[in-house]
């Protein structure tokens, strides 16, 4: 795994300065601590920093074309680069190494802006083509490699594999986006293509870009979605049959490595089928790593323990202080912009704890979005048939009002906590899904919001994101279009992001099998009915994962990575929400009612409300608007 930085002159051939691409490239030294290296010309700068994984003792970038007239910068793997090598082969290309760089190279030549369909894998790269005086930038399908990029007000293209990365170049725009701020109070992420800068972008998933000399930026171009095209089922158990051969099969590619390779294993469905396939595909033991907390509501490693004695794997733990907050200024160090998962915690550590024995790791990200694992597609599902029972005419009134009448009970039984349901039920689907992964709520983004913060916005509202893949999605099955709305938003923004920073602050890489485009592809076309089946998300792999996991792993409550935030606040950490309304960067940015954030910070501390989530955004608010400079 690796880091690439580049600049790409859109107005002429200037002369590029090696101290700022050099800088840019420093920036992400943890990223590829291996090697590094950087190429410079009139109009072009390119910069790398490699993980050595495959071909260890060849495969420098910036890599050339043996006719010198290409350069790549490159950041991922592409699995199928052995056959692809042979196919490039057969047509007359000439390669000098055994990596998959190479293939990026002659994959541009031969087909151009179409070699992205024939790469399965995850990466993010840059191609720079002396002869067309273009440079075309790529991202894999599902987001799992990052990439930035701005243009300059004097015409240079920059980008980078983090925000940070950027930041390096005197000429980065450093203007605020309001509506990001709007979509990170909602979401707890700022979702593609937006950054927290105004003219700074991610190229979103499954995106190419192709940049021309001379001419103005265009517009990405989408080469993939995700296409729910139904699959043909001939019985239950021969669906279970294909989908244990393919998950098989997508683990199997990410086995090659010429370094060590082992796999998280949570205790969760999705790391435990995982280990389950590498287990049953490699002669030796598996390594896998588990992190447990001190507080048993949080502590998953006892489930990690059975897969790893039925699998005999060499498995390693470590308990984390349940105290462990300290990292809250280290994150915000890593994801550059204002990130709110607080399981970015325990996935630090996860990583820094593989990294003392692997170089590569395999993990189960991507099973609950594939297969309608989380709690809230069943809850949506559920205020679902009440929507297509009652028209929206009469539950927006009725459900409305008794949605705003209803109290707040955070200290009732979860059957008495009625009030976001009847919330949502006032709502259209993608409103009230919305309503239900909302860290803050519209009411609560209305309320902490300073009137000039308001006017920034002029009426825009997070919901427009969602409604914006919702107009494209290419299915119309009520599961299926959240789940679409996941792939989208949550799992690049989110899960994939968390995963890459955390694993590159350990110079590890981590690997994403259930991620694999084509399987993705073919099980989308899984009909919804054997993913959500009555109160069982996903029903069929775990139907299908019966004869390889113990069913207390398969059947039991999904527990989820989680941290104690509610008594961090009210305990160790309860000056600094104290001091949050009322010292720094919040109470001096002019974005936020401070009477307000008071109440919400006085009402978490009393234990009168839960606000745990909105603290903790706020929290993480504070520290990268201090450490991206926004604050003046």
């Amino acid at each position: 795994m690796c880091g690439i930085a580049g600049i790409f002159d859109l107005d002429g051939i200037r002369n590029m300065e090696a101290a700022v691409i050099a800088a840019m490239n420093q920036l992400q030294f943890h990223r590829g601590p291996d090697e590094g290296d950087t190429h410079l010309e009139p109009g072009v700068a390119l910069a790398h920093r490699r993980l050595s994984i495959i071909d260890l003792s060849s495969g420098q970038q910036p890599m050339f074309s043996a006719d010198g007239n290409l350069c790549v910068v490159y950041n991922g793997e592409i699995y199928n680069f052995r056959e692809l090598t042979a196919e490039l082969k057969a047509l007359g290309y000439r390669f000098q190494t055994r990596c998959d760089t190479e293939v990026i190279l002659y994959a541009w030549q031969h087909w151009g802006t179409a070699c992205v369909e024939h790469f399965r894998g995850m990466f993010a790269f840059a191609v720079y083509d002396r002869s067309r005086q273009s440079l075309f930038l790529a991202r894999d399908r599902l987001g799992i490699k990052p990439l930035y990029y701005a243009l300059t007000g004097d015409g240079q293209f920059i980008f980078g594999s983090e925000l940070k990365v950027l930041k390096a170049h005197p000429g980065m725009p450093l203007e605020m986006d309001f509506q990001a701020v709007e979509d990170y109070f909602a979401l707890g992420y700022i979702p593609e293509p937006k950054t927290i800068f105004r003219n700074v972008h991610k190229l979103k998933p499954g995106h190419c870009l192709l940049l021309e000399r001379g001419r103005p930026v265009p517009e990405s171009h989408e080469y993939w979605d995700i296409p729910f095209q139904p699959v043909d089922i001939v019985s239950p158990a021969a669906l279970e049959e294909e989908l244990i051969a393919r998950v098989r099969e997508a683990v199997d590619i990410r086995l090659v490595a010429e370094v060590p390779l082992g796999a998280f294993l949570s205790g969760g469905v999705d790391s435990s089928a995982v280990v389950a396939m590498m287990a049953q595909l490699q002669s030796e033991p598996v390594n896998t790593c588990a992190i447990g907390f001190d507080v048993k509501q949080f502590n998953e490693t006892e489930f990690a323990r059975q897969v790893a004695e039925r699998y005999h794997t060499n498995h390693f733990e470590q308990t984390v202080n349940s105290e462990d907050f300290d990292l809250l200024d280290i994150l915000t160090g890593l994801f550059d912009e204002p990130y709110a998962d607080s399981s970015a915690i325990p996935t630090y550590r996860v990583c820094q704890l593989a990294r003392q024995r692997v170089t590569v790791a395999l993990s189960g990200d991507g099973g609950d979005e594939n297969f309608a694992g989380y709690r809230r597609y069943r809850w949506h599902m559920n205020e679902e048939k009440i929507r297509a029972c009652l028209p929206l005419g009469f539950r927006q009134p009725v459900f409305g009002v008794l949605g705003r009448l209803y109290p707040k009970a955070d200290w009732a039984p979860k059957v008495l906590r009625a009030k976001s349901t009847l919330e949502s039920l006032g709502r259209d689907a993608v409103s009230a899904y919305m309503h239900t992964v909302s860290i803050c709520t519209d009411n609560q983004r209305q309320g902490m919001f300073s009137p000039a913060m308001r006017r920034e916005l002029q009426g825009y509202q997070a919901l427009d994101v969602f409604r914006h893949y919702i107009d494209k999605a290419p299915t119309d099955d009520p599961l299926s279009m959240i789940q679409y709305l996941d792939m989208k938003t949550y799992l690049p923004g989110d899960i994939l992001t968390k995963v890459d920073r955390t694993s590159m602050a350990h110079a590890l890489e981590v690997r994403v099998p259930l991620l694999d485009h084509k399987f993705v592809e073919w099980v989308s076309g899984i009909p919804s009915g054997y993913k959500l089946k009555g109160r069982e998300g996903k029903y069929i792999f775990k139907k299908a994962l019966e004869p390889h996991l113990p069913n207390d792993v398969l059947y039991r409550d999904k527990m989820g990575f989680g941290v104690p935030l509610a008594r961090w606040f009210r305990g160790p950490l309860r000056d600094r929400v104290r001091g949050l309304v009322s010292e720094g960067t919040l109470a001096d940015s002019g974005l936020f009612d401070h009477d307000y954030l008071q109440k919400i910070v006085d009402q978490h501390l009393s234990g009168a409300r839960e606000h745990s989530a909105v603290i903790w955004s706020l929290l993480m608010f504070d520290a990268s608007f201090r450490k991206m400079g926004l604050g003046g």
